[in-house]
């Protein structure tokens, strides 16, 4: 409960979208990657990751679910933090927030492109969010674009890789210490 009242107070008082994030990655990948946020292309999207994250949501979280050769995916403030027991619940869960609709385009799904992770629902993304290591083009038009990667792809890369099937993470899982609101 202090958790919810401490995001509403801080969304309260956040500033307006900006142009990027600094993701600050710590575990086997160690360093930060800048992400250009598309505010003209889902500004909804993009709102509610600035949003949280100048709230602080996304710092200690892990990276839950990591495919080898397709996208590492992040952002269960819910289940997935540091000071979480049972990752069987990892990537379940989201903010206090409602969803947010689709906002999709037709930019594809290159290396570093971030898309918002969602249910069968179209318009259920909430807070998570993946970067794609490899092209993915079976995703085209189907999860909203919210950003590129503009530098720190190489700490994308050495992120730990899960299972090569559901992506889940054995033992320690690379983090998000802190993701910084950028101009």
């Amino acid at each position: 409960m202090l958790r919810s009242l401490a995001l509403v107070l801080c969304l309260a008082t956040a500033p307006a979208a900006a142009a990027g994030l600094r993701i600050h990655v710590a575990g086997e990948a160690n360093g930060p990657i800048e992400i250009d946020l598309l505010e003209t292309v889902a500004p909804g999207h993009v709102t509610r990751m600035t949003d949280l994250a100048a709230a602080g949501f996304y710092d200690g979280i892990y990276f839950h679910r990591v495919i080898g050769g397709f996208m590492a995916q992040t952002g269960d403030g819910q289940f997935a933090r540091v000071d979480s027991v049972d990752p069987r619940n990892w990537g379940r869960g989201g903010s206090d927030l409602p969803d947010v609709p689709a906002e999709f385009s037709d930019i594809p799904f290159d290396r570093g492109v971030v898309g918002m992770a969602r249910s069968a629902d179209p318009d259920s993304a909430n807070s998570q969010f993946f970067i794609m290591f490899a092209p993915g083009y079976h995703l085209n038009g189907n999860y909203t674009v919210v950003g590129r990667v503009v530098s720190g792809l190489e700490i994308l890369d050495a992120i730990k890789k899960g299972h090569p099937s559901t992506g889940a993470v054995s033992g320690a899982p690379d983090r998000i210490e802190m993701v910084e609101v950028i101009d």
